[in-house]
């Protein structure tokens, strides 16, 4: 199972964030911002978002209801001090499907996850995408073009998948960095220019060669 938290408090994120990946052994990113946890939860198929109600830029209930409009099927949880009925209502008219009111028992929040989680609201991903003459088959990991093998390291076929999933977004070298190698690893930005200049030699024999366009000064994107 894989969450994205987004909470702006340092402790309880750290705290919340530990005691997740120890209770649970699920891979838990930790955003602090509403803009940031839609750019997360955009870019990568999360099981459950846990969205706290008061954040910058952009607060939970507004952040719920960009992801909703789209596009997001996963489970999106409430996490908040407001416990008034008319709050729960808008939280939940937002799009959340549970709401968990602050302070909360660890043991609780965990419950709650689980019976998201069986509820499967996460969308399974095709396993073969195409775009134009490209094919990108998820299961062997093959990439095609006209019918023609083109020949992926697992680092490019990553980024080109990632960038697939999201046709028409801008992706910032950041967030390629973490959803491919992670915000910890020890690896260089301009790497990630490397990799894509590669892609695109591999594919310079083909109508997809100027499928992966550059943003200037913030990152990549593969227009829809």
């Amino acid at each position: 199972m894989k969450l994205l938290l987004a909470e702006d408090d340092v402790k309880l994120g750290e705290l919340t964030t530990y005691m997740l990946k120890k209770k649970t052994g699920c891979s838990v990113d930790w955003v602090q911002t509403g803009n940031d946890a839609f750019d997360y939860a955009a870019a990568s198929s999360y099981d459950v978002v846990i969205l706290d109600w008061m954040m910058p830029e952009g607060d939970g209930r507004d952040t719920c209801a960009r992801l909703r409009q789209a596009g997001y099927r996963g489970a999106i949880l409430m996490l908040t001090a407001k416990d008034g009925l008319r709050d729960r209502v808008e939280g939940l008219d937002a799009g959340a499907d549970d709401y968990l009111v602050k302070p909360f028992e660890m043991d609780e929040l965990l419950a709650r996850l689980r019976a998201l989680m069986r509820r499967s609201f996460a969308p399974l991903q095709d396993d073969i995408v195409r775009m134009g003459e490209l094919e990108l088959q998820r299961t062997n990991q093959m990439v095609r073009q006209s019918g023609q093998d083109i020949q992926l390291s697992p680092r490019e076929f990553q980024i080109l998948d990632l960038l697939l999933q999201n046709k028409g977004r801008t992706l910032t070298r950041e967030v390629i960095l973490d959803k491919v190698w992670g915000l910890d690893a020890d690896v260089n930005l301009k790497s990630i220019d490397a990799i894509i200049k590669l892609i695109r030699k591999k594919l310079e024999s083909s109508d997809a060669r100027e499928l992966i366009q550059s943003v200037r000064g913030v990152g990549y994107k593969i227009e829809a």
